[in-house]
């Protein structure tokens, strides 16, 4: 439930007084980047989060259980809670509606009065008036006092002043805003990443209540006829956990949950071990994912390894291990969420993705040691497996050390490094360069044919790589699939002190382009190497440089008019259009493998930059798509099936 500590200091009264000015707001709509991270869908959803960071702080305030998030039909956005309701009187120094001024000016807002707010996640974000500034519309209704109130804007501009509209008989506030068109490269909501934060949100705030409700999806229930979710948890921290690892086989039955407040720093932690060979720590500063980590990350893995490697040489399990230990191997086959609530968070940049308060790293350290300590003492059986577990990946390690010194051993630069199959470019610019990682030798063949050779290099695979989510690290490094990609790419894998380091300084290419048949078995190449990138080489999709190709399903011709369709709307469409919606007299060839093109047609739809359509990899949620991927590619059938049947009737051909 909501930490009663947070309320502690928090004063009743929250007026206009408590709104404190920073600086104005003039610069959002010219460099709204330097404000939200970019113009396009990241940002356009890191809209709704800024109102929605504004609804927690005042649950954690104590004051907000429910908070609503609606997508409208025409793509704008509601959000609503039940709490007090921003001030609508007059604020002293700038002689209008405090209300006016939260909106209007950056930087303005109760979070900076140390008795409005103990912590919050907004602190250093740009707040609800940034959402202003950058939407072509902007309703806000305040029910406070027994009465509503309102105010409409345009691009950060207000239409009147704040009036009262009527009685009111609850309190909170009710935001609708639409994205402006002009600044925003796309302004389509997509309703799974609301859906991921909100349920991340639930997780890391037990005890509220967030709703997701999208209006553009009917429903054939009448009591609700839209497709809505609700997301609740009255564990947080543990059933957050129990989700990210629902797909793995656990190491201990227990999820070892911490909460403590240390010096006036609330600090919990869910963490369990399985048996996979890989980490999943996950760490937030006031319910914001810090992806870059920070001091908060550094002190739990520190007090997790000095208080398991302690107790393992305390209890004489390490007498007979002939290997050296390191930190890494505490960590292999843990899946953790660290999640820690700071007064006055000093982050490292406007995106807020690593935390930089020292004084944190102490704290969580101790928290941590003193409560692991206490766990393993009272389960000497889990405790045992833990350190077993921990011994094995230090073996594990030191056979991966060699495999990799095997991959490395040559130059990546030099010529008789590179891998045989692979046809390099010419140009040595790699912001210039792109490789096409091809399904087979056939279809290499061809791409070989139909490239620019200049910029474009070919590195044929031979059938599907190693499922690297069931692979012990040296068998992975052990593939000569996987350790042709790693050549080619020209990378350094991580050393014996981090062996989850990965160098990308010289990194040959900044396009890596996965091109698969437009089939099962092409979509199922795609998934194992995306699985080969999170797992081992996460950098790369983060610095948005891994791609997946998008060849032609079809090619349609009447006569002589031919086109190559992506989809089958489009197939569709070319019928329409040209056989009045008959298919008779409509020839229609269906590409199942990349090999059933030539060179010129392959180069012209899938490879040439002026006609082809690539698909970036991204990582939006990191619990998330760890989920997605250990369910799909670990040996835990039950949640696969379960995700098969539950999303098989959506599966289309053109998919």
């Amino acid at each position: 439930m909501i930490n009663e500590e947070l309320n502690k200091g928090v004063q009743e009264e929250y007026s206009a007084k408590n709104i404190q000015v920073l600086e104005g707001l003039e610069a959002v709509r010219k460099r709204p980047a330097m404000y939200i991270g970019d113009t396009s869908e990241k940002g356009l959803h890191h809209l709704v989060n800024e109102v929605v960071d504004n609804c927690i702080d005042e649950a954690l305030a104590g004051f907000c259980t429910d908070i609503q998030v609606w997508i409208n039909e025409n793509g704008s956005i509601t959000v609503s809670d039940n709490g007090r309701g921003i001030p609508v009187d007059m604020h002293e120094k700038e002689h209008r509606s405090a209300l006016e001024v939260v909106l209007t000016v950056l930087h303005a807002g109760g979070k900076f009065d140390k008795g409005s707010y103990k912590v919050s996640g907004g602190l250093h974000g740009v707040g609800v008036s940034c959402v202003n500034a950058l939407s072509k519309e902007f309703h806000v209704e305040v029910c406070r006092g027994g009465k509503r109130y309102e105010q409409d804007y345009v691009k950060g501009k207000p239409l009147y002043s704040v009036r009262e509209v009527g009685p009111a008989e609850s309190t909170g506030t009710f935001i609708t805003f639409l994205p402006d068109d002009t600044i925003f490269s796309t302004v389509e909501y997509k309703y799974n990443i609301l859906e991921n934060r909100l349920r991340e949100l639930a997780y890391l705030n037990a005890g509220i209540k967030l709703t997701l409700t999208d209006k553009r999806v009917a429903t054939e229930d009448p009591e609700h006829p839209y497709k809505s979710e609700t997301f609740y948890s009255e564990d947080g921290l543990k059933e957050y956990v129990r989700y990210i690892d629902a797909s793995r086989p656990a190491l201990i039955g227990d999820i070892i949950h911490i909460s403590t407040d240390k010096y006036g720093t609330p600090v919990e932690v869910a963490m369990v071990y399985n048996d996979s060979y890989t980490e999943n720590v996950y760490s937030y500063v006031n319910n914001i994912n810090t992806h870059e980590g920070g001091t908060h990350l550094t002190g739990f893995r520190m007090g997790l390894t000095r208080t398991l490697k302690k107790y393992a040489e305390d209890e004489k399990l390490l007498d007979k291990v002939k290997v050296e230990i390191s930190g890494d191997d505490f960590r292999e086959g843990l899946t953790a969420v660290v999640s820690v609530k700071v007064a006055e968070p000093q982050f490292e940049g406007q995106t807020k993705t690593k935390l930089g308060n020292s004084e944190v790293s102490g704290i969580v350290n101790q928290a941590i040691a003193e409560a692991l300590r206490t766990y393993l003492e009272e389960h000497p059986k889990e405790a045992r497996a833990i350190v077993e577990k921990v011994v094995t990946a230090a073996t594990a390690r030191h056979a991966a050390r060699k495999a990799r010194e095997m991959v490395q051993r040559k130059s990546p630069l030099s010529g008789a490094g590179l891998p045989g199959k692979l046809a390099d470019c010419s140009n040595r610019d790699p912001e210039k360069c792109e490789i096409f990682l091809v399904e087979g030798d056939s279809a290499g063949g061809t791409a070989k044919q139909g490239r620019h050779r200049e910029y474009q290099a070919i590195l044929p695979l031979r059938g599907k790589i190693l499922n690297v989510e069931k692979a012990m690290r040296h068998r992975v490094f052990e593939s000569d699939e996987i350790r042709n990609i790693y050549t080619a790419l020209g990378v350094t894998i991580g050393t014996a002190e981090d062996a989850n380091e990965l160098n990308l300084e010289k990194l040959r290419y900044h396009k890596i382009i996965i091109m698969t048949d437009a089939d099962v078995d092409g979509s199922h190449i795609d998934t194992l190497i995306m699985t080969f990138f999170f797992r081992y080489m996460k950098p790369i999709i983060e610095k948005g440089y891994l791609y997946i190709a998008n060849p032609p399903l079809y090619l349609c011709k009447k006569g002589k008019i031919e086109e190559y369709c992506w989809t089958e709307q489009q197939r569709q469409a070319f019928i329409d259009k040209y056989g009045g919606g008959s298919e008779s007299g409509i020839h229609t060839q269906r590409y199942k493998g990349l090999g059933e093109m030539n060179a010129e047609q392959l180069a012209s739809t899938t490879m040439d930059p002026d006609n082809r359509v690539l698909r970036r990899v991204t990582i939006e949620n990191a619990a998330a798509a760890d989920y997605i991927i250990s369910m799909l590619m670990g040996d835990e059938v039950g949640p696969r099936r379960e995700f098969i049947e539950a999303n098989a009737t959506y599966a289309t051909i053109d998919a």
